[in-house]
């Protein structure tokens, strides 16, 4: 959880500022030079902020993106500091009489950007990254929680910084202490006198200065803090510490703090508030010398009664202690006490997904400036037992918590240039170098292995000198100009971050294509294009990937390439699979004009057929026929194999049945021959060869229609207001059932339409008549109408694309050629059908 908030670590690649939706700033107005204007962040994305000038309200139509790093801005009140004009944008500017008031609304009660993120040496740095060499903060003391003093950050790697007692010299920095900047003893300077708590050196420090030079070293901190603050919003992760309900004399058990592998029984001696706790290490000896610690209520390690019996995990028995056996039910009655109640503790059971052989890097406990290559050997509820590499036994092994902050995922050191400790030798023997990767198919790589915390395989082997060059990759740059082809969102597009990296190769990628698959139209149909993308030169690790579409997840296994030399290829062959621009995403970063002149490029030109020379070839039919290479591609009635996707579907209300994800039936992909039909139609559709209509329609809720098309239909609607309320629920029920009925009725020979009985359209004259405003028919109706028509092939189009009356109204050629994919002829002979509803709208309630 401290590697997802802390965010800079470069194998999660999550993007966070430390501006905040709905913070004020000024910014300079381009329309007229010299002035400003008031704006409001409206997102983020990394150095990136999305900006709203006040006065549109809730007016989308002139946000507008800019740089942190270049733009001209500066904090509210900036302009009246330094006597510039402060003038509303010209679209705006007859909107209001009085701007002064209304900024003064505006602004009353709003938060504003932070000055130090606006200008000087903080400017557009990361939460993590505003905490500087020289920064100060109060580090709460070890033995009292009622104690604080000033530290410096001597060094700050990837939020873990090493900290130094304020007036200590560099000659004792073996008193220096490492903590995580989450780590809740961290406040910054000035929270304990707020809270009326005692600024004092820590205990066990006292004697090496005197009380005078103390004194001193706490105002050279404060004067260090005034010249370089330390912006508040590095501590707006930090969590609140719940309050416990431990008492005085209750047993527990608890992780030694002493003796990193030992479990003991402990007993609560002291509370200090609601807040915190004191347990003392149980020792029943003669020249007993009490061990204590504070805790609170979240302290990792810290257990109930029966904890170890439970699990199955050796407890220590109390020193002094008589008896071979320790039997807590004795042990209480003998002390008369009482056991902790389970309510008193965090969730017991939560590993958070970590098993047993998963590899991870973990700080040595006995030296905190080592981060080391580590194992865990059991888990057992949120405990993990580690095996450090790299350390002499029997310092080797430790327990942590799941939570503990502490421990990081494989390859956290190499994105904070920090070094890590290799193992003394290979974890395994040299026949043992193969991966198994699925129980069907097994590969011997050419390569050694490395250790990665992949689910499918086992790690076996590393070569600690050449791995990290060979397996690990720069940043691949998402080029957000480049053409985006059919199956991805442009707008959404735009919100990925500008690179991914640097990092290992399979976890680069891995997020890379999530983001892809996120950004797609329809994301069921970007996983089923990546899934049959292989090649046999590369050197591959199989990953699961998972899409959501129309209340439906989708996973699938793809192949992701291992070496950092085979990226390029492989980033551009994802590229002309999804037949975008094959810079879209690449190691190469795109700053001007694309090598590919993407932006005047149709879209037929990145499909595999101008990079390959041949149509793409369809997929195995169930006969066993396969299209011969080179051939072209033509549509077909036959059902299509498919590869597996397992798919988990949200409970509705459906009459489709469907079977849970998982099943090794083929009913995992529902009604999955008659999408395959579907899509041929949609193919014979776009060709203008198919004018039957047809009477086998699928519940669209139940299955998800593999197309390229775009989802056009929500922009069209935008366009228009609505006219008329939605119709009732019933008529909405009736709409549904009348559109599982076969409308074949048109008569071809005289191209009249003849309505079936019931149906609420009519012609009369040679002119359409509708007995239902077409601003009001729901996306069935108009499937329904289509189904009338001589266009019945194209129906399911309006279906997927969820056209409903408003955005059928809006249909012109140019947009259904756009839109839909058409060719001229059949998006003419749409567009007629159209024309025909228009005419009558007009005609009829226009006015």
């Amino acid at each position: 959880c401290h590697v997802v908030v802390e965010c800079l670590s470069s194998l999660l690649w999550f993007l966070q500022s430390s501006f905040q939706p709905g913070m004020k700033l000024e910014v300079a107005n381009k329309s007229s030079p010299d002035t400003y204007w008031v704006a409001t962040i409206i997102t983020t994305c990394g150095q990136l902020l999305l900006l709203r000038f006040s006065g549109y309200g809730e007016d989308r139509k002139a946000d507008f993106w800019c740089d942190v790093m270049t733009a001209e801005l500066h904090p509210v009140g900036w302009c009246a500091q330094n006597d510039k004009a402060l003038m509303p944008p010209e679209a705006i500017k007859e909107k209001y009489s009085d701007w002064t008031e209304f900024l003064v609304q505006d602004l009353t009660g709003s938060r504003t950007a932070p000055a130090n993120l606006l200008e000087g040496p903080l400017r557009g740095k990361n939460t993590v990254d505003l905490i500087v060499e020289g920064s100060v903060l109060e580090l709460q003391d070890v033995s009292d929680p009622f104690l604080y003093w000033p530290v410096r950050v001597i060094q700050n790697v990837g939020g873990r910084l090493r900290l130094r007692y304020a007036g200590l010299s560099e000659d004792l920095q073996a008193q220096d202490t490492w903590l995580f900047y989450l780590d809740v003893r961290l406040r910054p300077l000035g929270w304990a006198p707020e809270n009326r708590l005692t600024l004092e050196p820590p205990t066990e420090l006292r004697s090496v200065k005197s009380a005078a030079d103390w004194q001193q070293a706490l105002e050279d901190a404060r004067l260090d803090a005034q010249k370089s603050p330390l912006p508040l919003e590095v501590f707006k992760d930090h969590v609140d510490l719940p309050k416990h309900s431990f008492k005085m004399g209750m047993k527990l058990e608890m992780v030694s703090p002493w003796e990193q592998l030992k479990i003991c029984p402990v007993s609560v001696t002291k509370v200090y508030n609601e807040i915190y706790f004191q347990v003392t290490l149980d020792d029943l000896s003669v020249d007993a010398k009490p061990r204590f610690v504070v805790c609170h209520a979240n302290s990792p390690g810290i257990l109930p009664v029966q904890w170890c019996l439970k699990n199955g995990v050796g407890l220590e028995r109390p020193r002094g202690y008589e008896g071979q056996d320790f039997d807590w039910a004795d042990y209480l009655k003998q002390s008369g006490t009482e056991a902790a109640p389970d309510a008193c503790f965090p969730d017991a059971w939560q590993s958070r997904g970590f098993a047993k052989d998963m590899w991870l890097e973990a700080v040595n406990p006995h030296r905190p400036v080592e981060v080391c290559v580590a194992q865990i050997t059991q888990v057992r509820g949120r405990l993990l037992w580690l095996r450090l590499e790299g350390v002499a036994k029997p310092l080797s092994e430790c327990i942590v918590d799941v939570d503990s902050m502490d421990i990081f995922p494989v390859g956290w050191c190499e994105a904070n240039a920090y070094p890590l400790t290799p193992p003394l030798k290979p974890v395994c023997q040299k026949q043992k170098k193969i991966a198994v990767v699925q129980p069907e198919k097994q590969s011997a790589p050419s390569q050694p292995l490395e250790m990665t915390p992949v689910n499918h395989c086992q790690p076996v082997a590393m070569d600690p000198g050449s791995a990290n060059g060979r397996y690990c990759c720069s940043k691949i740059f998402v080029n957000h100009r480049c053409f985006s082809g059919p199956y991805l969102n442009k707008g959404r597009i735009a919100e990925l971050p500008q690179a991914v990296g640097p990092g290992k190769c399979t976890l680069v990628l891995k997020e890379l294509l999530s983001m892809l698959i996120n950004a797609a139209y329809k994301p069921g149909r970007v996983l089923k294009e990546l899934q049959e993308l292989e090649d046999p030169s590369w050197d591959c690790q199989e990953e699961t990937l998972k899409a959501k579409y129309k209340g439906k997840t989708y996973r699938s296994t793809i192949r992701i390439v291992r070496l950092a030399d085979q990226i390029p290829d492989f980033c551009r062959k994802v590229c002309v699979k999804l037949q975008c621009c094959p810079n879209l995403f690449s190691p190469v970063l795109v700053t001007d004009k694309c090598p590919e002149n993407c932006s005047v490029q149709t879209k037929t030109k990145y499909s595999d057929a101008y990079y390959y020379g041949k149509k793409r070839k369809l997929s195995k039919p169930m006969g066993g026929e396969e299209a011969a290479e080179g051939e072209l591609a033509k549509p077909t009635r036959r059902r299509k194999k498919r590869k597996a996707i397992f798919v988990q579907k949200k409970r509705r209300s459906s009459a489709v049945d469907y079977t849970p994800a998982g099943s090794p039936q083929p009913s995992d992909f529902p009604q999955d021959s008659d999408e395959g039909e579907e899509d041929e139609a949609l193919q014979s559709g776009s060709e203008g060869n198919s004018s039957e209509p047809r009477d086998d329609h699928t519940d669209a809720s139940s299955v998800e229609v593999t197309s390229s098309r775009p989802r056009r239909a929500a922009t069209l609607r935008r366009a228009v207001s609505m006219v008329n309320a939605t119709g009732s629920s019933q008529e909405a029920s009736e709409g549904r059932r009348r559109s599982t009925r076969s409308l074949s009725a048109y008569n071809q020979s005289d191209s009249k339409y003849q309505p079936p009985k019931g149906q609420d359209v009519e012609e009369e004259e040679g002119q359409l008549v509708l007995d239902r405003n077409p601003l009001e028919w729901t996306v069935d109706e108009v499937v329904q109408f289509i189904n009338s028509t001589d266009c019945a092939s194209l129906a399911n189009i309006f279906q997927e694309q969820d056209i409903d009356g408003q955005a059928l109204l809006l249909l012109t050629l140019p947009t259904v050629q756009e839109c839909m994919d058409l060719k001229l002829g059949p998006a003419i002979k749409l567009c007629h059908q159209i024309e025909r509803v228009k005419v009558a709208f007009y005609r009829q309630y226009a006015n």
